[in-house]
Protein backbone atom coordinates (compact mmCIF):
# COMPACT_ATOMS: atom_id res chain seq x y z
CA UNK A 1 0.00 0.00 0.00
CA UNK A 2 1.22 3.47 -0.89
CA UNK A 3 0.21 6.47 1.21
CA UNK A 4 1.16 10.10 0.60
CA UNK A 5 0.11 12.88 2.94
CA UNK A 6 0.19 16.66 2.30
CA UNK A 7 3.07 16.56 -0.20
CA UNK A 8 4.52 19.88 -1.30
CA UNK A 9 7.45 20.58 -3.62
CA UNK A 10 8.73 23.84 -5.04
CA UNK A 11 11.49 24.57 -7.53
CA UNK A 12 12.55 28.13 -6.95
CA UNK A 13 9.39 30.20 -7.16
CA UNK A 14 7.47 27.47 -8.99
CA UNK A 15 5.09 25.40 -6.86
CA UNK A 16 5.13 22.00 -8.57
CA UNK A 17 3.05 20.12 -5.97
CA UNK A 18 0.97 21.59 -3.17
CA UNK A 19 -0.87 19.61 -0.47
CA UNK A 20 -1.24 16.39 -2.49
CA UNK A 21 -2.49 13.38 -0.54
CA UNK A 22 -3.36 9.94 -1.90
CA UNK A 23 -3.84 6.35 -0.87
CA UNK A 24 -3.20 3.44 -3.25
CA UNK A 25 -4.36 0.14 -1.73
CA UNK A 26 -3.27 -3.34 -2.72
CA UNK A 27 -5.23 -4.99 -5.52
CA UNK A 28 -6.25 -1.74 -7.18
CA UNK A 29 -5.06 0.58 -9.93
CA UNK A 30 -5.00 4.16 -8.69
CA UNK A 31 -4.75 6.71 -11.48
CA UNK A 32 -3.23 10.17 -11.24
CA UNK A 33 -4.82 12.18 -14.03
CA UNK A 34 -3.96 15.72 -15.00
CA UNK A 35 -2.82 18.00 -17.80
CA UNK A 36 0.85 18.45 -18.63
CA UNK A 37 2.61 20.37 -15.88
CA UNK A 38 0.02 19.45 -13.24
CA UNK A 39 2.59 17.89 -10.89
CA UNK A 40 2.03 14.21 -11.69
CA UNK A 41 5.63 13.24 -12.33
CA UNK A 42 6.96 15.27 -9.38
CA UNK A 43 4.49 13.44 -7.13
CA UNK A 44 5.68 10.09 -8.49
CA UNK A 45 9.31 11.07 -7.90
CA UNK A 46 8.59 11.99 -4.30
CA UNK A 47 6.86 8.66 -3.72
CA UNK A 48 9.81 6.80 -5.24
CA UNK A 49 12.33 8.71 -3.05
CA UNK A 50 14.00 10.38 -6.04
CA UNK A 51 12.87 13.81 -4.86
CA UNK A 52 12.54 14.85 -1.24
CA UNK A 53 9.34 16.75 -0.49
CA UNK A 54 9.53 20.17 1.13
CA UNK A 55 6.62 19.10 3.29
CA UNK A 56 4.56 15.98 3.80
CA UNK A 57 5.10 12.27 4.24
CA UNK A 58 5.22 9.12 2.10
CA UNK A 59 4.74 5.59 3.46
CA UNK A 60 5.04 2.37 1.48
CA UNK A 61 3.80 -0.77 3.24
CA UNK A 62 4.19 1.19 6.47
CA UNK A 63 7.77 2.28 5.81
CA UNK A 64 8.54 6.00 5.86
CA UNK A 65 10.29 7.23 2.70
CA UNK A 66 12.23 9.91 4.59
CA UNK A 67 13.66 7.67 7.31
CA UNK A 68 13.65 4.27 5.55
CA UNK A 69 14.34 5.03 1.87
CA UNK A 70 16.07 1.70 1.18
CA UNK A 71 13.12 -0.27 2.57
CA UNK A 72 10.74 1.78 0.44
CA UNK A 73 12.78 1.25 -2.73
CA UNK A 74 12.82 -2.51 -2.18
CA UNK A 75 9.03 -2.47 -2.11
CA UNK A 76 8.62 -0.34 -5.22
CA UNK A 77 8.88 -1.13 -8.90
CA UNK A 78 9.17 2.06 -10.91
CA UNK A 79 8.59 2.69 -14.61
CA UNK A 80 9.80 6.29 -15.03
CA UNK A 81 8.71 8.75 -17.68
CA UNK A 82 12.25 8.57 -19.11
CA UNK A 83 12.83 4.84 -19.55
CA UNK A 84 16.51 5.11 -18.60
CA UNK A 85 17.76 1.93 -20.27
CA UNK A 86 21.43 1.34 -20.98
CA UNK A 87 21.64 1.25 -24.80
CA UNK A 88 24.83 -0.82 -24.99
CA UNK A 89 23.39 -3.60 -22.85
CA UNK A 90 21.01 -6.22 -24.15
CA UNK A 91 17.43 -6.36 -22.89
CA UNK A 92 18.36 -9.29 -20.68
CA UNK A 93 21.44 -7.53 -19.32
CA UNK A 94 19.43 -4.40 -18.45
CA UNK A 95 17.00 -6.44 -16.39
CA UNK A 96 19.72 -8.57 -14.79
CA UNK A 97 21.68 -5.49 -13.77
CA UNK A 98 18.75 -4.06 -11.83
CA UNK A 99 18.04 -7.44 -10.27
CA UNK A 100 21.59 -7.55 -8.93
CA UNK A 101 21.19 -4.03 -7.54
CA UNK A 102 18.20 -5.41 -5.61
CA UNK A 103 20.40 -8.15 -4.15
CA UNK A 104 18.91 -11.15 -5.97
CA UNK A 105 21.07 -14.27 -6.06
CA UNK A 106 22.02 -15.53 -9.51
CA UNK A 107 19.72 -18.54 -9.61
CA UNK A 108 16.68 -16.52 -8.54
CA UNK A 109 17.63 -13.74 -10.93
CA UNK A 110 17.92 -16.06 -13.95
CA UNK A 111 14.56 -17.67 -13.20
CA UNK A 112 12.79 -14.33 -12.81
CA UNK A 113 14.34 -12.80 -15.91
CA UNK A 114 13.34 -15.82 -17.98
CA UNK A 115 9.75 -15.57 -16.68
CA UNK A 116 9.55 -11.87 -17.45
CA UNK A 117 10.94 -12.35 -20.95
CA UNK A 118 8.27 -14.95 -21.60
CA UNK A 119 5.48 -12.93 -19.97
CA UNK A 120 6.32 -9.75 -21.89
CA UNK A 121 7.03 -11.57 -25.16
CA UNK A 122 10.62 -10.36 -25.36
CA UNK A 123 12.24 -13.62 -26.45
CA UNK A 124 13.08 -12.41 -29.98
CA UNK A 125 14.95 -9.34 -28.73
CA UNK A 126 16.15 -10.47 -25.29
CA UNK A 127 19.78 -10.82 -26.35
CA UNK A 128 19.94 -7.77 -28.62
CA UNK A 129 21.36 -4.44 -27.51
CA UNK A 130 18.63 -1.99 -26.54
CA UNK A 131 19.98 0.67 -28.90
CA UNK A 132 17.61 0.74 -31.85
CA UNK A 133 14.67 -0.85 -30.02
CA UNK A 134 11.19 0.42 -30.81
CA UNK A 135 9.27 2.40 -28.17
CA UNK A 136 7.20 -0.68 -27.38
CA UNK A 137 10.26 -2.90 -26.95
CA UNK A 138 11.91 -0.32 -24.71
CA UNK A 139 8.77 -0.02 -22.58
CA UNK A 140 8.62 -3.79 -22.12
CA UNK A 141 12.27 -3.94 -21.04
CA UNK A 142 11.72 -1.05 -18.64
CA UNK A 143 8.74 -2.72 -17.00
CA UNK A 144 10.62 -6.03 -16.77
CA UNK A 145 13.38 -4.15 -14.96
CA UNK A 146 10.79 -2.61 -12.60
CA UNK A 147 9.29 -6.02 -11.77
CA UNK A 148 12.36 -8.23 -11.51
CA UNK A 149 12.52 -8.02 -7.69
CA UNK A 150 8.76 -8.76 -7.45
CA UNK A 151 7.74 -5.57 -5.64
CA UNK A 152 4.35 -5.30 -3.99
CA UNK A 153 3.90 -1.71 -5.23
CA UNK A 154 4.33 -0.47 -8.79
CA UNK A 155 4.60 3.12 -10.05
CA UNK A 156 3.93 3.60 -13.77
CA UNK A 157 4.59 7.05 -15.23
CA UNK A 158 2.99 7.40 -18.69
CA UNK A 159 3.54 3.68 -19.46
CA UNK A 160 1.92 3.79 -22.93
CA UNK A 161 3.54 7.03 -24.06
CA UNK A 162 4.65 6.65 -27.69
CA UNK A 163 3.40 3.08 -28.08
CA UNK A 164 1.47 1.78 -31.07
CA UNK A 165 -1.96 0.19 -30.73
CA UNK A 166 -0.75 -3.38 -30.25
CA UNK A 167 1.94 -2.41 -27.76
CA UNK A 168 -0.60 -0.31 -25.85
CA UNK A 169 -3.00 -3.25 -25.62
CA UNK A 170 -0.19 -5.50 -24.39
CA UNK A 171 0.85 -2.96 -21.75
CA UNK A 172 -2.74 -2.66 -20.52
CA UNK A 173 -2.90 -6.41 -20.02
CA UNK A 174 0.33 -6.35 -18.03
CA UNK A 175 -1.04 -3.59 -15.80
CA UNK A 176 -4.31 -5.43 -15.21
CA UNK A 177 -2.30 -8.55 -14.39
CA UNK A 178 -0.39 -6.67 -11.69
CA UNK A 179 -3.66 -5.59 -10.10
CA UNK A 180 -5.01 -9.14 -10.28
CA UNK A 181 -1.90 -10.36 -8.46
CA UNK A 182 -2.86 -8.08 -5.58
CA UNK A 183 -0.28 -5.38 -6.14
CA UNK A 184 -0.82 -1.69 -5.46
CA UNK A 185 -0.49 0.05 -8.83
CA UNK A 186 -0.22 3.81 -9.28
CA UNK A 187 -0.77 4.79 -12.88
CA UNK A 188 0.08 8.32 -13.97
CA UNK A 189 -1.23 9.68 -17.28
CA UNK A 190 -2.81 12.57 -19.14
CA UNK A 191 -4.41 10.20 -21.68
CA UNK A 192 -8.12 9.87 -20.98
CA UNK A 193 -8.64 6.46 -22.59
CA UNK A 194 -5.91 4.85 -20.50
CA UNK A 195 -7.25 6.14 -17.20
CA UNK A 196 -10.84 5.28 -18.04
CA UNK A 197 -9.93 1.77 -19.21
CA UNK A 198 -7.64 0.82 -16.34
CA UNK A 199 -8.20 2.71 -13.12
CA UNK A 200 -10.34 1.71 -10.15
CA UNK A 201 -9.86 5.11 -8.52
CA UNK A 202 -8.81 8.37 -10.16
CA UNK A 203 -7.09 11.30 -8.49
CA UNK A 204 -7.37 14.46 -10.60
CA UNK A 205 -4.58 17.00 -10.18
CA UNK A 206 -4.36 20.48 -11.62
CA UNK A 207 -1.85 23.23 -10.93
CA UNK A 208 -0.07 21.02 -8.42
CA UNK A 209 -3.03 20.16 -6.21
CA UNK A 210 -5.74 17.50 -5.96
CA UNK A 211 -9.04 18.84 -7.29
CA UNK A 212 -11.13 15.64 -7.30
CA UNK A 213 -10.95 11.96 -6.39
CA UNK A 214 -13.20 8.96 -6.95
CA UNK A 215 -14.15 6.14 -9.27
CA UNK A 216 -14.73 7.00 -12.95
CA UNK A 217 -18.50 6.77 -12.34
CA UNK A 218 -18.28 9.01 -9.29
CA UNK A 219 -16.33 11.67 -11.18
CA UNK A 220 -18.84 11.63 -14.02
CA UNK A 221 -21.68 11.99 -11.51
CA UNK A 222 -19.88 14.81 -9.72
CA UNK A 223 -19.52 16.75 -12.95
CA UNK A 224 -22.99 15.80 -14.21
CA UNK A 225 -21.66 14.31 -17.44
CA UNK A 226 -21.74 10.93 -19.15
CA UNK A 227 -18.20 11.32 -20.50
CA UNK A 228 -15.06 11.10 -18.36
CA UNK A 229 -13.39 13.54 -20.72
CA UNK A 230 -16.16 16.10 -20.17
CA UNK A 231 -15.99 15.49 -16.43
CA UNK A 232 -12.24 16.07 -16.47
CA UNK A 233 -12.58 19.37 -18.33
CA UNK A 234 -15.36 20.48 -16.00
CA UNK A 235 -13.38 19.59 -12.88
CA UNK A 236 -10.11 21.27 -13.80
CA UNK A 237 -11.81 24.20 -15.51
CA UNK A 238 -9.49 24.23 -18.51
CA UNK A 239 -8.70 22.11 -21.57
CA UNK A 240 -5.01 22.96 -21.48
CA UNK A 241 -2.90 19.85 -21.96
CA UNK A 242 -5.85 17.53 -22.52
CA UNK A 243 -5.25 14.56 -24.78
CA UNK A 244 -8.44 12.85 -25.94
Amino acid sequence: MIEAEDLRKTFGEVIAVDAVSLSAPDGQITGILGPNGAGKTTTMRMISTLVRPDRGRVRVDGHDAATEPSAVRRRLGVLPDARGLYPRLTARENVEYFGRLQGLDEATLRARVDRLIERLELAEVADRRVHGFSQGERAKVAIARALVHEPQNVLLDEPTNGLDVMSTRAMREVIRGLRDEGKAVVFCSHVMQEVSALCDTIIVVARGTVVAEGTPDALRAQAGTTSLEDAFVSIIGTEEGLVA
